[in-house]
């Protein structure tokens, strides 16, 4: 590959705490970002099924009651793209995974808007009904697939989804749920340039993957 991932250069002082669901994608796409910064990671498993997402201990730290959540230091983050943010901002020093140019940072908050978006509820919303026997919203199938159109289009032009020579943390947002959608049914076969591109995100250093779950197709 071309694209080069780009090592931090101020490393914490000490690990940063991630809390973490091995089966959540916002969770993973937390943890494959601090792999590929190369950043000292202390992973704390949280049991959703046991609701330790629910109590006290956790509600302070994020009151909306979900994972991830990371310490680092003195500063508390929840929410997965938030924290993708501010680990480029300030862990990486070169800018590659968050531009600083106005136009650069638009394009990547575009794909976030995505991740958070069309992504959330669409081919996440399909395999979270399947693999914990959710309801499963007849209009996440349409999402999923107006999303995966979009991507293929943009993949087609470019080798990244934000950028045409390096990766930036719009592909790290997009990544996991996208690569997991055949665990909801929703096949990737349609989508070659997508195909390409999660090939190439899983051959970057550092790169680790979302364990399988058990209904993987």
């Amino acid at each position: 590959m071309n694209a080069q991932t780009t090592p931090n250069s101020a490393a914490p002082a000490q690990p940063i705490k991630l809390h973490h669901f091995a089966l959540s994608g916002h969770s993973h796409r937390v943890q494959l970002f601090l792999s590929l910064l190369n950043l000292p990671t202390e992973i704390i498993l949280v049991d959703l099924r046991r609701g330790e997402h629910k109590t006290p201990v956790f509600l302070a730290m994020n009151r909306f009651g979900q994972v991830p959540v990371i310490q680092d230091g003195d500063v508390t983050l929840a929410d997965s793209n938030a924290i993708l943010v501010y680990l480029a901002r300030r862990y990486d020093t070169s800018g590659q995974w968050l531009p600083r140019d106005p136009v650069g940072e638009a394009e990547v908050q575009r794909w976030l808007t995505a991740a958070a978006g069309l992504l959330a509820f669409g081919a996440a919303h399909v395999r979270a009904g399947v693999l914990f026997k959710r309801p499963i919203e007849a209009r996440a199938y349409t999402l999923a697939e107006d999303l995966f159109k979009v991507m293929e289009a943009q993949l087609a032009s470019q080798r990244f989804l934000a950028s045409t020579a390096a990766p930036t943390i719009a592909d790290v947002a997009l990544y996991t749920y996208t690569a997991h959608a055949p665990e909801g049914g929703i096949v990737l076969t349609p989508y070659p340039h997508v195909q390409r591109w999660l090939a190439d995100i899983e051959a970057l250093p550092g790169f680790v993957g979302m364990i399988k779950s058990p209904v993987a197709v």
